[in-house]
């Protein structure tokens, strides 16, 4: 199957779908190449925060998305042994939308999907690029229906942290390495549970709870390669660890029953040195992965799309696709709020959770401290994680609404 568009995104994710919608808007040809055949995978970034939700409420979309199963978080709460804090409140935000939407990253998907004006192929797996003189000139995949080539003068990659399309092009990343990594897994929510966002430190053990309203989504935060050092002790062990750091949990850790209820997120927080190369551009993880910590790698992933639409938009309005100076502006943009908001996790890496995974008894932090006792502080983290260090706002052609049209099978 040969394909032809002006602009070919890889990935169906967050960033993919709002850059093919804002172009696809604005009437640039788009094809979207997604490798499933539904968006439906667990424990996926499903914080949607205040930054975001303001570009729904620009795309016209803020009304769906509120119609959608969800939950709202206004604060964080970390409880150690010497009781529970609370470093972040995003109510103290001067915004549209003072909280955290927790929505399944699925139905955000959809929704986006089915207001742009694409075309959506799942099923359609990149294996590579295709190049003529040193310039990216489209991929190639594969379908059920066999070998899919897409001719593009631009490609997007927006394939995530295993981008295919960084691994085609072999670009140079910065390592900053992670101390830590997750296991995650659901646990029934019950009547008289706390509610919202919350940590748990003792024990030398770390957890991170997720209130999806008739379950928990539950993140144990271990040392780098500790997933392998509690899977070999058993899942009698993993049970009892749960039960001890979480008490009101205690009575439903038989309902884990097996490993394959528990996934590994391997964290990684690395960036390219270079975003971009002629023909092609690389956003969102496929670009800079994020630590899991404060949950903003889709909203982050969401700002670099719509500054890539404006200036792919842009360009092609003048009647030819970006030029290699153009995409740089792309990452001349994101390069800060991206290089910053990592800073910032690492930090929180090393200062907040590391120590807090040692296997001793852990103090909460200075900082934890001090923002729990002066309320007016909590302001600065919630608009770190919430809003961002370079918020990125829709206007013109992009607000308007259009149709999806989406072939499942490729």
């Amino acid at each position: 199957m040969l394909l032809k568009a002006d602009v070919c995104v890889v990935g169906g994710g967050p960033a993919g779908l709002m850059l093919a919608l804002l172009l696809g808007r604005q009437g640039i040809d788009t094809v979207v190449l997604e490798k499933h055949a539904t968006f439906l995978r667990d424990f996926r970034g499903d914080t949607v925060h205040p930054s975001t939700l303001g570009l729904m409420d620009e795309l016209g979309l803020g009304e769906q998305l509120a119609r959608l199963p969800h939950r709202i978080v206004r604060r964080l709460r970390i409880t150690y042994d010497e009781g529970t804090f609370h470093p972040v409140d995003f109510e103290r935000l001067r915004v549209a939308h003072p909280y955290v939407m927790m929505l399944p990253q699925w139905d955000l998907l959809e929704l986006l999907a089915a207001h742009g004006d694409f075309a959506l192929h799942r099923r359609c797996e990149v294996l590579g690029v295709i190049r003529r003189e040193r310039r990216v000139v489209g991929v190639t995949a594969r379908s059920p229906q066999g070998p899919v080539e897409v001719s593009a003068p631009l490609t997007v990659a927006c394939d995530g942290r295993r981008s295919t399309v960084r691994r085609a092009l072999a670009l140079r990343s910065k390592d900053f390495g992670a101390p830590i990594d997750v296991l995650w897994f659901r646990l029934p929510r019950e009547p008289g549970d706390p509610d919202g966002l919350a940590g748990r430190a003792g024990d030398g053990r770390f957890f991170i709870g997720i209130d999806r309203g008739d379950s928990w989504q539950l993140g144990w935060v271990v040392p780098k390669g500790g997933d392998e050092r509690i899977r070999a002790a058993g899942l009698d062990a993993f049970r009892a660890g749960i039960a001890a750091s979480v008490p009101y949990l205690a009575g439903r850790v038989g309902q884990l029953r097996g490993w394959d209820q528990v996934s590994t997120l391997t964290v990684r927080v690395d960036r390219l040195r270079r975003w971009h190369v002629p023909g092609a551009l690389l956003i969102g993880d496929a670009a800079h992965a994020m630590s899991p910590v404060g949950g903003v790698g889709i909203n982050l992933a969401i700002q670099d799309a719509v500054a890539a639409a404006r200036v792919i938009a842009a360009a092609f309005a003048r009647g030819r696709p970006p030029t290699q100076r153009q995409l740089a502006a792309v990452q001349r943009r994101r390069a800060l709020p991206t290089a910053g908001t990592q800073l910032v996790q690492r930090v929180l890496q090393r200062a907040v959770l590391s120590p807090a995974v040692t296997g001793h008894p852990v103090r909460p932090p200075l900082a934890v401290r001090l923002l729990d006792r002066y309320p007016r502080l909590r302001t600065v983290p919630a608009r770190v994680i919430g809003v961002g260090l370079r918020p990125e706002h829709i206007g013109g052609a992009a607000a308007g609404r259009c149709r999806t049209v989406e072939r499942s099978e490729g």
